[in-house]
């Protein structure tokens, strides 16, 4: 199926996406797990980890793995079980304004803007 919703041109592209942001995810999650238990955690130490510039381009790098996995899957899941075209488009359509929005607001929250 040829979609001009779906990120890339073929499945192998999309199961490539949703397995590297998996990936991205899952380190990101041992990382700050690994950051709350081995330190105790309060409002300075927290922002001191948040104002290191690659603390900050792994949280966008998270963010943009969110991002990315949802909509594949989401993308996946409309395609597979909304039978009436227009149904469909407007479903992806809200998922798409709701992964941008929350994508920009990511943004300005991690970078300060």
């Amino acid at each position: 199926m040829n979609s001009v919703t779906n990120i890339g041109r073929n499945g192998i592209q999309d199961w490539i996406i949703q397995r590297v942001s998996a990936y991205v995810l899952a380190l990101y999650t041992l990382f700050l797990l690994g950051f709350f238990i081995s330190t105790d955690v309060d409002y300075q130490t927290w922002s001191a980890l948040f104002d290191q510039a690659w603390v900050k381009i792994f949280t966008l790098l998270a963010l943009l793995s969110i991002a990315g996995h949802a909509w594949v899957g989401l993308w996946t899941v409309t395609t597979d079980y909304m039978k009436s075209a227009g149904q469909r488009l407007l479903a992806q359509a809200v998922v798409i304004l709701g992964v941008f929005v929350y994508v920009v607001w990511g943004i300005q929250i991690i970078w300060g803007l």
